[in-house]
Order: structure tokens, then C-alpha cells, then sequence
């Protein structure tokens, strides 16, 4: 199994088989399991209930779906046969749905929305729209809100605009994370009619005017 794994890899290309070959047993796992299932693993049975995170897993899967992606997009990729075409797109959209199962962070996030985007696959965005929030920090939100990809950033500041006010209001006080915040509360307040963020806006404003007073 493992060796025809292997050799399947090193079929998909170079840069494919020198990333597999750089995965640990434990990540390798993940993606040879989700790959036995057919035709394409189901979101939900990508990743097995009750493991934990593991930062370096998602890092791992991150760059063996670059790898597959990037052979995807090469204009030599047609040098594959059909069988190797069709095993190259089931193996780079199995990753993709492991990798999402996975992620926890801003930059993962980003690219699997790119990903999405990409391809126009809306469905696949909004799936991955909805588990923003359950699996970023508000700190990490801020940094996909500033992506420079702005459809990216859309969708970090729509769930940013969908947190509790008090989130974005503990924001505020962070140097970095600030102007995103205010952004989302222009949103809750515009977007959503949030009498609470329209308050806090005009104070802010009128700490803005004292702050050019003095």
C-alpha cells in the first residue's frame, strides 16, 4: 500500500513526491485514509472525531496541496495521462478537504478560499465561510481581513461583522487589529442595524475629534 502509494506520488510529479515524501507518517495518515474513501471523501468524514490539533499537520497539508495545486495549474501537467489527470485532481481535492478539517489558521484559510474562489466553486466558499468563526480567533480574523486578496477580506470582515460587539470592542484597545475592528462595526451598524455599534461609532468619532482638539 504504501509503496504503490509512493509511486502513485512520484507520478504526479517532482515537486508532489518530494513534499509527500517530506510528510510525517502521522500527516501522511490523514490523506492516505481520506484518499481510500470514494469517489471524494465527505467533509464531515475527512478528519476522524477526537484528534487533536496539530499545527505542523496543517503546515504539512498546506504545502502538499501548493505542490498538487501548482501541478494542477502547470501547462506540462497535460503530459499526464487521463488516469493520471483524474488521480492528480482526486488527490489535490481529498487534501483539500482534510487540510480544511485542519485549519486554525489565518494564512490556511486564505488559501483555501483562494483555492475556491479560484475555480468559482461558491458552494466550497461558503462552506468554508461557515467555519471561520468556530475556528479562528478574533486576532486571526483581523489578519484574513487583511489579505491582500479582497474578496478574502470580505469574507473575514463579514464574520467579524457577525461577532459580539464586545469582541470587536476589546479589539479596539490592539494597535494592529483596531481598524479592522472599527470596519466591522461600521458593517454590524450599517449591514445590520446594531443600535450598540452605531453608539460606539459616534463615540469613537467624538474621541477623535477631542484626540485632534488637543
Amino acid at each position: 500500500m504504501e509503496e504503490s502509494r509512493k509511486m502513485m506520488m512520484e507520478e504526479l510529479g517532482g515537486r508532489v513526491a518530494s513534499v509527500w515524501a517530506g510528510l510525517r507518517p502521522a500527516t501522511r495518515s490523514l490523506v492516505e485514509r481520506a484518499l481510500q474513501q470514494s469517489p471524494t471523501p465527505a467533509p464531515s468524514a475527512a478528519r476522524t472525531g477526537g484528534i487533536p490539533y496539530d499545527a505542523r499537520a496543517e503546515w504539512e497539508l498546506s504545502r502538499l496541496l501548493a505542490a498538487l495545486d501548482e501541478r494542477v495549474r502547470d501547462e506540462g501537467a497535460n503530459a499526464l495521462n487521463i488516469e493520471q489527470t483524474r488521480a492528480l485532481g482526486h488527490v489535490a481535492e481529498t487534501c483539500a478537504l482534510v487540510l480544511h478539517h485542519e485549519a486554525r489558521s489565518a494564512e490556511v484559510f486564505a488559501q483555501l478560499f483562494e483555492r475556491a474562489l479560484r475555480t468559482r466553486d461558491f458552494k466550497r466558499v461558503d462552506v468554508i465561510a461557515d467555519t471561520l468563526t468556530p475556528r479562528l480567533p478574533p486576532s486571526e480574523l483581523c489578519e484574513l481581513a487583511r489579505h491582500q486578496n479582497p474578496a478574502v477580506r470580505a469574507l473575514a470582515l463579514e464574520a467579524l461583522a457577525q461577532a459580539p460587539t464586545a469582541t470587536l470592542v476589546d479589539l479596539l484597545g490592539d494597535p494592529v487589529d483596531a481598524e479592522v475592528a472599527r470596519e466591522a462595526l461600521e458593517s454590524q451598524a450599517d449591514d445590520y442595524g446594531s443600535d450598540e455599534a452605531r453608539w460606539l461609532l459616534t463615540a469613537l468619532e467624538r474621541a477623535d475629534e477631542i484626540e485632534d482638539d488637543e
